[in-house]
């Protein structure tokens, strides 16, 4: 799908379960793909499907529960599956940042959305002459309405669409090579929806970063994405570039899922 000597992120036979008293779950079972510099991957599946899981394996941030137990994450050459702790704190933010699916969970209640953003400059070290500086910038750079009231107020003052922006300020702070974003407009109403997805294609373009794009909605991936990848139960099922998987899906499942998406004018 995507060439090898331009890839930034290559995932090979990917295999994530978990593991309890009842036995052995398979979460991601040998899942491949690549995501290309300066482009838009979608991964596309249902519920259950292991695009979550995914992300959290390339991130290294699954639960106890869970592990990796096979498989190769290859970031510039770089492989993150069994790295030592320090490295993948070191590539986490300031070589990939990731945009969570509840913007509510994802921020501490206690502190402000501005001392969450400069905790994430200072962490990332960016070279910033300022912080408060480069946090009203990163607020700026989403989009946020009146990013300097927004600095100063906690996330339950915020409204859904203004959370999920913070959220994406923190995933910028340390300027990350590759942005992962994972169902991003899941909690918000369709008119915010558009904007995130609007400001996202926007910040991958400026930026010219690479992006996964989590989504369970096809529609999404349409509207952002380059290439696509559809799960389901934890395998890759087929994969292309947008246009020509919409205009010629091969799977029976992909073509389930493209039946299931509204139209105007059907019902």
């Amino acid at each position: 799908m995507i060439e090898r000597d331009t890839a930034l992120l290559e995932v090979r036979g990917l295999k994530t379960s978990f593991f309890s008293d009842a036995g052995r779950t398979k979460a991601v079972d040998g899942i491949s793909f690549f995501v290309d510099r300066g482009r838009t991957l979608g991964i596309v599946g249902e519920s259950g499907s292991g695009k979550t899981v995914t992300a959290l394996s390339i991130m290294g941030l699954l639960p106890d529960a869970a592990r990796v137990i096979a498989g190769s994450v290859l970031l510039d050459g770089e492989e993150l599956i069994g790295a030592p702790e320090s490295r993948m704190r070191r590539a986490r933010g300031s070589r990939i940042g990731m945009v969570f699916q509840d913007p509510l969970s994802s921020l501490n209640p206690v502190y402000t959305i501005g001392a969450q953003i400069a905790e994430a400059v200072r962490l990332h070290d960016v070279g910033a002459a300022s912080v408060d500086a480069e946090v009203e910038l990163l607020l700026r750079q989403v989009e946020m309405p009146d990013p300097r009231s927004a600095a100063r107020s906690y996330p339950h003052q915020l409204s859904g669409g203004m959370r999920q922006r913070a959220t994406m300020a923190i995933a910028l702070a340390g300027r990350p090579e590759l942005l992962i974003a994972d169902e991003p407009t899941t909690a918000l109403d369709v008119t915010v929806q558009a904007q995130i997805l609007d400001l996202l294609a926007r910040l991958q373009s400026q930026s010219k970063m690479a992006m996964i794009l989590i989504t369970h909605d096809l529609g999404v991936v349409a509207a952002v994405a380059d290439y696509v990848v559809v799960m389901r139960q934890g395998r890759v099922v087929e994969t292309g570039a947008v246009d020509a998987l919409f205009a010629h899906p091969t799977d029976e499942y992909t073509k389930q899922l493209l039946d299931a998406m509204p139209r105007l004018g059907v019902g």
